[in-house]
């Protein structure tokens, strides 16, 4: 049986993924890069920077310039579209595709994290409970 988490645990795991991002060698995404490559791998496509661009409710020269540093990190990549030659393809790339295995990983772990940590009463000498301390 799965429970949904309240705000506040949700808050708590996207806290403790971004933690991990952050201290893992992995490519540092802001924010508009990592829902542009999310946007990509998790959604139907064929898309295209100015779906994308709809999609996220942002300027096709922001798609541009998140998917110039996606497209760096070969995370993604671009490619004109043989039916119409004046769109541009995203396509999904084998390290993106372990990128996103490895952050529903970090996710997964997180999840338990802030499961241990409404589970784990705090230590009585104001030490944070083990599952907190790693953050």
């Amino acid at each position: 049986m799965t429970s949904q988490a309240n705000p506040d645990q949700q808050i708590a795991i996207l806290r403790e993924t971004i933690v991990a991002l952050v201290r893992s060698d992995g490519p540092d995404l802001s924010a508009r890069q990592l829902a542009v490559l999310l946007t990509v791998y998790l959604s139907e496509g064929p898309h295209t920077v100015r779906g994308l661009a709809a999609d996220l409710n942002v300027s096709k020269p922001a798609i541009t310039r998140a998917l110039d540093r996606l497209g760096e990190l070969d995370l993604a990549r671009r490619k004109v579209d043989p039916a119409d030659r004046r769109s541009v393809l995203v396509q999904r790339t084998p390290k993106g595709s372990t990128f996103l295995r490895d952050l529903r990983t970090v996710m997964s772990e997180a999840v338990k994290g802030t499961a241990e940590a409404r589970i784990l009463p705090a230590q009585g000498n104001g030490e944070p409970t083990p599952a907190l301390r790693a953050v």
